[in-house]
């Protein structure tokens, strides 16, 4: 199947639920009240950030740390509250958006459309649907545990039990901001990442695609919009190389770190700064380095602050 004809295909279930999840997110703007806007933040947090950036994207992805089975597995249902699909859909359409950035094969790139980057390629492509089998070679790691394999299936669970959890809290203004609106945002955030750091920022590094570095992405993201700085650096778990480039994720990282849960840290490397060249190419990756002593020594020792 072409681009084409995969752009045609409309994913009825996926675009009925989006459209559901838009039109409560509306709802939830008409029936304000501090403490559901307050629940809605504090999920926000644990989803996006917990969840898609900590766990999903850069321990199961590019494993660029290392934490106890039972924090994994956390961070993971965290992931699952984003309802941005299971472990194995997420982590293998990424990992093949790396391997293919900005060509052919790339699940959202914005050369094959602004739109279709942000939410068409998860309308109407096979995005999170895609063939079990053409993601298995991407995700050997996850298949091998019956956790994330059945996860994967019933990924849609834990966001159910959290909306009856929040029902019988508070009523249906705790769901409208907790899951409507606190999702729909949190969805419109990740796809940000996929489409504007491909359109709009700079470019510190020769990465041979579009990725970019977007400060307002970053911010919405805790981290993931410092996007060029991770093509550049795929398996880093730090994400923004200078003090000033605000990345929570990483920050809470360290904060696992310091609590003993998190080890083997990759940072990238002193030697590899390098700026963007004139023909920048795909061959022009970065090497990361493993951290395991404290993280004053980790920044001395790998250059972090680049």
């Amino acid at each position: 199947m072409n681009l084409a004809e995969d752009q045609n295909q409309v994913n009825w279930i996926t675009t009925i639920a989006m459209v559901i999840f838009h039109i409560g997110a509306i709802a939830a703007l008409f029936n304000f009240a501090w403490g559901p806007f307050w629940v809605a933040v504090v999920l926000w947090w644990v989803s996006g950030s917990l969840g898609i950036g900590m766990g999903y994207h850069r321990l199961l992805t590019h494993r660029g740390y290392k934490t106890p089975r039972w924090v994994e597995y956390f961070l993971t249902l965290c992931g699952t509250l984003a309802l941005e699909g299971g472990p194995i859909f997420w982590v293998g359409v990424h990992r093949i958006h790396h391997q293919l950035t900005d060509r052919p094969g790339d699940p959202h790139s914005p050369r094959d459309g602004k739109w279709w980057s942000h939410m068409g390629w998860v309308l109407m492509g096979k995005g999170l649907h895609r063939d079990t089998r053409e993601l298995a070679a991407y995700v050997p790691d996850l298949r091998k545990d019956r956790f994330y394999v059945l996860l994967s299936q019933w990924h849609w669970v834990p966001e159910v039990v959290l909306a009856v959890a929040l029902l019988a809290f508070g009523g249906w203004k705790y769901v409208l901001w907790g899951v409507f609106l606190r999702t729909t945002v949190g969805l419109h955030a990740t796809w940000l990442v996929n489409s504007a750091t491909h359109l709009w920022g700079s470019q510190r590094f020769a990465t041979g695609d579009d990725s970019r570095n977007n400060f307002l992405i970053a911010l919405l993201t805790f981290g993931e919009g410092w996007h060029n700085n991770h093509h550049a650096h795929p398996s880093s778990a730090r994400h923004g190389l200078k003090w000033w480039e605000i990345d929570l994720n990483w920050y809470g990282i360290q904060l696992l770190r310091r609590l003993g849960l998190a080890k083997q840290i990759k940072l990238p490397r002193l030697d590899s700064r390098i700026k963007l060249a004139v023909s920048p190419t795909p061959s022009a990756r970065m090497p990361v380095a493993t951290a395991t002593g404290p993280i004053s020594d980790i920044e001395g020792r790998t250059g972090a602050h680049l």
